[in-house]
């Protein structure tokens, strides 16, 4: 979905430790594979099993794409705009519920976000001039918009205020709930990060927060930003927004402003 790709067919990939967790759990996760595939409008024809010592679960994804409409993370130009798709705090939410520390609502609120196919935001893409975009998943917010700066050659600026985060989650990290791949991520960005002193260090770390199924980071021309929000909004994208701007030709660097 990220590069503009339509999914074809699946396989699944799984580790699991049998003589550890009862088979049920095994057939629950390749139910909500299946269930989602279907949902996705394409078939898993099969796939590999490996005994491991945790359970680990994917699916490899042969899709149909143009070779010319490739979307890449390296075409960001200048005044260009960034667009998210979906909110940020993944990380920290299922890190408090493997401790039992987030209520029921927050919950189900980050399990639905989880859920959500970024097919529709992909489809909202059609026919618009998008120069880059890449999903958001375990290098946190700024780790895969740097990629997107650095690839482009680009420096940008995002508003932390315009971000869209989980409610619960600032609580949740203040409490020190925070998975170690998010503390990962704030040293892996460092370099390429210049810091607002008005952004708190909670808000730092939500924005390298490692997520699960995280959104799309969407960049194009800004006289077209109106009618992506207009389509991501129809298709149900509720939380997208415009969250910064490519500002100038440079080393990758993002400028976070209050």
């Amino acid at each position: 979905y990220a590069m503009g790709a339509r999914p074809l067919f699946a396989l699944n990939i799984v580790g699991f430790p049998e003589k550890r967790l009862p088979l049920d759990v095994l057939k629950r996760i390749l139910q909500g594979a299946s269930d989602k595939a279907r949902e996705a409008g394409i078939d898993i024809i099969g796939g590999h099993t490996v005994e491991d010592s945790e359970p680990k679960f994917g699916l490899a994804v042969t899709g149909l794409i143009d070779p010319d409409k490739i979307l890449t993370n390296a075409g960001a130009q200048v005044e260009d705009v960034i667009i998210l798709t979906k909110p940020i705090g993944l990380g920290i939410i299922t890190t408090g519920i493997k401790r039992g520390l987030v209520d029921k609502s927050t919950e189900i609120k980050a399990i639905g976000i989880m859920e959500r196919l970024n097919r529709e935001a992909a489809e909202a893409m059609q026919e618009l001039e998008i120069h880059a975009c890449t999903d958001v998943t375990g290098f946190g917010l700024l780790g895969h918009l740097k990629e997107i700066t650095l690839a482009s050659k680009v420096d940008a600026k995002i508003f932390a205020s315009k971000i869209p985060i989980i409610e619960n989650s600032r609580a949740l990290a203040t409490a020190g709930i925070i998975p170690g791949g998010t503390l990962a991520n704030q040293d892996y960005v460092k370099p390429y990060v210049s810091w607002n002193d008005k952004i708190s260090d909670i808000d730092r770390l939500i924005l390298c927060d490692a997520q699960t199924s995280g959104g799309l980071i969407i960049v194009l021309p800004q006289n077209q930003q109106d009618s992506l929000l207009k389509k991501l909004h129809d298709r149900g994208v509720n939380d997208a927004q415009c969250i910064g701007e490519v500002t100038e030709k440079g080393k990758g660097i993002i400028a976070v402003e209050p």
